[in-house]
C-alpha cells in the first residue's frame, strides 16, 4: 500500500513538473488521447463505494439490483457524450460551470453551478475519505483519526501540485490496477469454492440468503424493499439517475474538456460504458461468492477486504488492496480538484493572471481539505448514503439545463438560473427530510426524481416569461458548428470501431450470462428432474437484457457518427 502511494505520487511530481499555464493545471493541456479519458471516466467514478458500498450490497444479497441499475446507467456515458460532452469539448471551457456561465451570458448561473460543486463534490470528497480510511484500518492496526489524516494527505500532496495532469495520469493507473486485479481475485474465489458453476449453483440454494443471486435479490420485510417489483422499480429510477450523472455531472464530463478531440471523447465514453458494464458484474459476482466461505463478515463492507486477507494468494490480495486505495484516491483527487477550480474560476472574481490563479486555486484545495478532515473526524461515517446523496444532486440540479443548454433554443438565461436552483433545493429538502427520519419518501417519490422532474418544470414555467438574448442564442448556434478537423475520413473510421465493438461485447455478454449465470441457477432451482430450463425466468431475462443496453448503445453511436462527421 505504501508502496502503491508513492508510485501515484512520483506520478504526481513528474506531471506537476510540466504545469506551466492554467490550461495545463485546469484541463491537461486539451492533449489526453482516448486511454487517460477513458481511464479517469472509470477511476474517478469507481471510487470506494464500488468496491466497498456496492460490493457490501452485493454480499448481502442485493448484487442483481446493482446489475439492473448498472445496465441502465452505462448508456449515460454514451448519451451525455454524443449530446452534451463533444460540445463542451468544443467550447473550451476550462470548467463546466465556466461553460454555463459562457452559454447563458451569466456570472450567476456559473457560481450557482459552482456553488453546487462544491457542496456535492465535497460530501462526495467525505465519503470516499470515510472508504479508504477504512481499508487502511482493516489492514493495519492504526486508529481512525491517523487513517483519515494518512488518506487526506496521500490524495492531497499530488493534486495541490499536478492539477489535471497528475490526475488523469494517476487516474489511468489506477484504473489498470484495480481492474486486472478485480478479474484476477474473482478467479481464485471461484476456485476455491470448486469452480464456477459449483458456486453458483451452491448460491442459488444458498440458505443462509435465500435468493442472494436471484433476478430481484434478497426481498421482504427485513429490506429495504418489500417486493421484488419495488426492488426493480428502485434499480430503475436509481440507473436513470445515474445515467444522467455520468452523462453530464462535474467529475465525468469535465473530463472530456481534457480530450485530444471529440472523437476521443466519443471513444472514451464507448469504452467506459463496456467497462463499466464488465467490471460491475466482476465485483458483484466477486462480494456475492465470499458467502459461501463467510456468510457473516461484518460490517458487510469490508467483504472485499476479507477475501483480500483471506481468500487468495498474499501477492494478489495485497494488489487487490491496493486496486480499492487506488480506487478511492482517484476518486478524491478528481474531486478535490474539481472543488479547488470551482472556487478560483467560477465562484471568486480573481484577476486573470496565471500565478495568481494558480496560488488560488491550491490554496482552496487545501482549506477544502482541512474541513473534510474535520467533518471526517466528527461525523459518523456513512458511506453509503453520503454517496448516493451527492453523486445524484447533479442529476437532479444540471440534467434538464445541461442537454437543453445544447439541444433548445427557447431556454432563457432565467430559466436556466432557477431550474438549477429548484432541482438542488428540491433534491437538498428531501435527503434532509429523509435523513432525519422525518418523512420515509416511496420509490416512486425518490428525491432525484422528483428534483430533476422540479429542475424541468422550472425551466419550462420560467423561460416562456423571458426572452432568449442575441448572445446566448449565437453562442448556441456556433456549438452546432463541427470543426473541420473533426472531418477527417480516417479519424472517423477509427471512431466507428468503438459502436462496432459495443455491439460485439453486448451479444457476447448476453450469451455468457445465459449459459453461465442463467442455466446454471435454474437448474439448481429444478425441484423434480422433469422440469427443464425456462425462458421466461427472471434470471434469463435479466442474463439477455444485461448486454442490450451496449448493442442500442452502439447502433446509437454509429448512426451519430455517421450523420455528425
Amino acid at each position: 500500500m505504501i508502496l502503491s502511494v508513492m508510485v501515484y505520487l512520483g506520478t504526481g511530481w513528474y506531471a506537476g513538473r510540466k504545469v506551466r499555464h492554467l490550461d495545463d493545471y485546469f484541463v491537461a493541456g486539451r492533449n489526453a488521447p482516448t486511454l487517460l479519458i477513458l481511464g479517469t471516466l472509470i477511476a474517478s467514478f469507481m471510487s470506494t463505494n464500488g468496491f466497498i458500498g456496492e460490493a457490501g450490497m452485493s454480499y448481502q444479497g442485493h448484487g442483481p439490483l446493482i446489475i439492473i441499475m448498472t445496465a441502465v446507467n452505462c448508456m449515460g456515458y454514451v448519451v451525455g457524450a454524443l449530446f452534451f460532452g463533444r460540445y463542451l469539448r468544443r467550447s473550451q471551457a476550462l470548467t463546466v460551470p465556466a461553460f454555463f456561465g459562457a452559454r447563458f451570458q451569466s456570472q450567476r448561473i456559473q457560481s450557482l453551478a459552482g456553488f453546487s460543486i462544491v457542496v456535492g463534490l465535497s460530501g462526495y470528497l467525505l465519503a470516499v475519505t470515510w472508504g479508504v480510511a477504512m481499508v487502511i484500518m482493516q489492514m493495519t492496526d492504526l486508529s481512525e483519526p491517523v487513517a483519515i489524516i494518512l488518506v487526506w494527505s496521500s490524495y492531497t500532496l499530488f493534486t495541490l501540485y499536478s492539477g489535471s495532469k497528475g490526475v488523469i495520469l494517476t487516474d489511468t493507473l489506477m484504473f489498470i490496477l484495480f481492474s486486472s486485479i478485480a478479474v484476477v481475485a474473482l478467479s481464485y474465489l471461484v476456485s476455491a469454492n470448486g469452480g464456477w458453476f459449483a458456486s453458483i449453483e451452491a448460491l442459488a440454494v444458498f440458505e443462509a440468503k435465500p435468493d442472494i443471486i436471484a433476478w430481484h435479490g434478497v426481498v421482504g420485510p427485513e429490506t429495504s424493499w418489500e417486493t421484488p417489483g419495488e426492488a426493480l422499480l428502485w434499480a430503475l429510477i436509481l440507473g436513470v439517475a445515474w445515467g444522467v450523472v455520468v452523462a453530464v455531472s462535474p467529475w465525468q464530463s469535465s473530463r472530456y474538456l481534457m480530450a485530444r478531440n471529440e472523437h476521443v471523447v466519443i471513444r472514451s465514453a464507448c469504452g467506459a460504458a463496456i467497462t463499466m458494464l464488465l467490471l460491475y458484474l466482476v465485483t458483484t459476482f466477486c462480494a456475492a461468492i465470499v458467502n459461501l466461505s463467510n456468510p457473516s463478515i461484518e460490517p458487510a463492507e469490508s467483504v472485499i477486504i476479507w477475501a483480500a486477507m483471506n481468500q487468495v494468494p498474499t501477492l494478489i490480495g495485497a494488489l487487490l488492496v491496493c486496486g480499492i486505495l487506488a480506487a478511492g484516491l482517484s476518486s478524491a483527487s478528481t474531486f478535490l480538484s474539481l472543488v479547488g477550480f470551482s472556487v478560483s474560476n467560477d465562484i471568486l472574481k480573481l484577476p486573470k493572471d496565471n500565478k495568481i490563479q494558480l496560488r488560488v486555486t491550491r490554496l482552496t484545495m487545501l482549506v477544502i481539505g482541512l474541513i473534510v478532515i474535520v467533518l471526517a473526524l466528527t461525523l459518523p461515517s456513512n458511506i453509503f448514503w453520503i454517496t448516493y446523496f451527492a453523486g445524484p444532486l447533479f442529476a437532479s440540479s444540471w440534467g434538464a439545463v445541461a442537454f437543453m443548454s445544447i439541444w433548445s433554443s427557447k431556454i432563457t438565461e432565467a430559466g436556466a438560473f432557477w431550474g438549477m436552483a429548484t432541482g438542488f433545493a428540491v433534491n437538498v429538502a428531501m435527503n434532509l427530510l429523509s435523513l432525519n427520519n422525518l418523512v420515509d419518501w416511496p420509490v416512486i417519490f425518490d428525491p432525484i426524481l422528483m428534483g430533476a422532474c422540479a429542475s424541468f418544470l422550472a425551466v419550462i414555467i420560467v423561460s416562456k416569461f423571458g426572452q432568449v438574448s442575441p448572445g446566448e442564442a449565437n453562442y448556441r448556434e456556433g456549438l452546432h458548428e463541427v470543426p473541420d478537423e473533426e472531418q477527417d475520413g480516417a479519424t472517423v473510421r477509427q471512431t466507428l470501431i468503438w459502436p462496432a465493438s459495443m455491439i460485439l461485447v453486448g451479444v457476447l455478454t448476453m450469451g455468457m450470462l445465459y449459459f453461465f449465470y442463467a442455466r446454471p441457477y435454474s437448474q439448481a432451482q429444478q425441484i423434480s428432474p422433469m422440469e427443464s430450463v425456462t425462458l421466461a425466468s427472471g434470471e434469463t431475462l435479466l442474463a439477455l437484457s444485461y448486454g442490450l443496453p451496449l448493442i442500442i448503445a452502439g447502433i446509437l453511436v454509429w448512426k451519430a457518427v455517421k450523420k455528425f462527421y
